[in-house]
């Protein structure tokens, strides 16, 4: 005759075993899930700001190209991202009988502010001639 041994309450440790680690599981996906979107927001605002600095350096440049001389320094915003432009004469040059000027554009593109988890700023620079 076989004897029966007592295993009242091992289903009920194995059960309990298998919650704790679906939670845990649980958790480190939902953890996951918000780093993975907190990574996209940010790439999209670094994408967005490059974008709005990239325009005041265009901006500059055609100001510079219509009026062959520096601007006032300017601010505007393109898509709600405030965007400075600064003009600087580097020099004028001559080589043989053409003169030129040299100037240094820089276009800094700035969102929320620097204490913000979502702070992005880019600062672009072009040197062109006239």
């Amino acid at each position: 005759m076989k004897s029966v041994t007592n295993q009242d309450g091992f289903t009920l440790v194995q059960a309990i075993f298998i919650l704790v680690v679906l939670g845990m599981l649980g958790v480190y996906m939902v953890s996951l899930s918000t780093v993975q979107q907190a990574t996209t927001t940010q790439a999209y605002l670094q994408a967005q700001v490059y974008q709005a600095s990239r325009s005041g350096l265009e901006w500059g440049i055609q100001q510079v190209v219509d009026t062959s001389a520096c601007f006032a320094n300017n601010t505007f915003a393109v898509d709600q991202v405030p965007v400075a432009v600064s003009c600087q004469v580097v020099g004028g040059y001559t080589e043989g009988a053409t003169s030129y000027q040299v100037y240094q554009l820089t276009s800094t593109a700035t969102f929320a502010n620097l204490a913000s988890p979502d702070y992005v700023s880019r600062t672009l620079q072009v040197t062109i001639h006239d």
